[in-house]
Formats: C-alpha cells, structure tokens, sequence
C-alpha cells in the first residue's frame, strides 16, 4: 500500500509571488511593447520565458544551449556585482544622515505582487536582481526625498542600474535552439554542419560537455526517432510562440523621467 501511494505522487508546486514598490522596478518586469518610433524592450517576463527554452534545449544535449547558460550565467554574476557597486554608493550617501534622525523604509503604500510561474534557476536569478533593484530604487528615491543627492544623481543611478538588468535581458534574446546534439558532431552529420554554420564554433571543453554551467539540467537521452521528433517539436514551438502577455501594472505616464509620485515616507 506505501508502494502505491509513492507511486502516485504528484508533482512539487509552491505558490510564489513578487512584491514591487517603485514604477522603475514594474516597468523592467513589464518591458515595452514596440509602437510607431520606439522599439520594444524585453521584460522579466520575456526573459524568463528565454532562460526556460535554454533550459529545454540543453536537456536534449544541445552544446549551443549549455553555451547559451553559460554566458547568461556570467551575465546575471557580472549584473549582481554591478548593482552591488551601486549599492555601496547609495549606502554611502544615505550614511550621511545625522544620527539624531531615524528614516524609515522607503514603501509603497499599495505595492503591486505579482504571481511568479519560474521554471530554471537563470529566471529566479534574475527574479532576485529585480527585487535587489526595486529595493536600491527605494533607497535612491528616499535619498533624494531627505536632500542627501540632487535630482540628476538620482536619475543616473536609476537609469544605472535599469540598465544593467535590460542588458542581461536582451543578450537572452539573441539565443536560438540548434536542432543539433552532441552525438551530432561527434558524428559530424548534416545538422552539425547546419547549425555550425548558422551559430559559429563553440569552445572545444563545451562542445564535449565537460563544461556546463552549475544550473546546467541533466541531460535526458533519447533514441534516434525520439530526438528527431523531439527536434521538430521544439522548433516549431520556438518559431511560433512569443513570450507570454506582460502582467499588468500600473505605471505613471508622467513618472517616465522622474519619481515624481514615489515621494519617500516622512522620516520616522
């Protein structure tokens, strides 16, 4: 009977969600659909849509896309440092405040909270990134509020910051699946060539598989008919499906610049 119950175990879920404070922080979650004029900027949601289908092609033992988590890897690590550094300015002004006076946390009076659907752990690094920048939003912004930085400060470090997290997100939007396996070089075929002449050589230790970024998914093996059909399902999945719709959040059209509406709360 105990064998029977473990048998029919479900699959782990756990409700998530993202809680935001500032319009800088929800217009990186949202991105920006293209119009007439202004190009479309990749989201949170985009990306993370992106790091799911690098993750689905390095299971079927693509090499392009373990080189593909490699490099957001060390993107995600260098954006993490780079807001940190940031971080440290903003402490640094914020430190300046008299000790006779106490502020308190910069918060939202009605924050928005967004429902997390994450299935790599590329998406929920860069999940964390947004949250760090939504807090260095609310301690620049009080910054400014409580005269320790001026108004063009202020907007430098968060564009800044904004900045590196769109960054990491566009370089995940240059990713395409291969079609092509490591048994597929090794034995040199039509489809390596394919997909060496459309993405270029990879380094050697990548192309064997004796790198692999440490969120690299086991590889799932399949025989030949299983793979060409898994192949040919991919693909056509990746040309037809878009990232999913952005999650609406509210955002002050006159806010685009500035900080005009996110005023910091009075000092405790």
């Amino acid at each position: 009977m105990a064998e029977d119950l473990r048998l029919n175990l479900g699959a782990l879920r756990s409700a998530m969600q993202l809680t935001l404070h500032t319009h800088h922080a929800s217009r990186i979650w949202n991105g920006r659909t293209p119009s007439e004029g202004r190009p479309g900027i990749i989201g949170l949601n985009g990306f993370v849509t992106l790091a799911s289908r690098m993750h689905r092609g390095a299971e079927q033992d693509d090499p392009y896309s373990d080189w593909w988590i490699l490099r957001i890897e060390e993107k995600l690590t260098d954006t993490k440092s780079r807001l940190q550094a940031l971080r440290e300015q903003v402490d640094q002004a914020l430190a300046a405040v008299p000790a006779e006076l106490s502020l308190g946390e910069n918060l939202n009076v009605q924050p928005v909270k967004l429902p997390l659907f994450v299935s790599s752990q590329l998406g929920f690094l860069a999940v964390y990134l947004l949250a760090d920048y939504d807090n260095l939003a609310r301690r620049v912004i009080l910054a400014h509020h409580t005269a320790l930085i001026d108004r063009h400060t202020m907007e430098r470090w968060l564009t800044e910051g904004a900045h590196y997290l769109r960054s990491t997100f566009t370089l995940a939007q240059q990713y395409k699946y291969s079609g092509a396996a490591r048994d597929d070089f090794a034995a040199n075929n039509a489809v390596a060539r394919t997909a060496r002449e459309r993405f270029g050589d990879l380094p050697q230790d990548v192309l064997e598989g004796t790198r692999r970024s440490r969120y690299a998914p086991p590889i799932i093996r399949r025989s030949g008919l299983a793979a060409s059909l898994s192949t040919l399902t991919t693909a056509a999945a990746e040309d037809s499906s878009d990232a999913p719709p952005a999650v609406d959040v509210p955002v002050d059209e006159d806010d685009e610049r500035g900080s005009r509406n996110e005023t910091a709360d009075p000092p405790a």
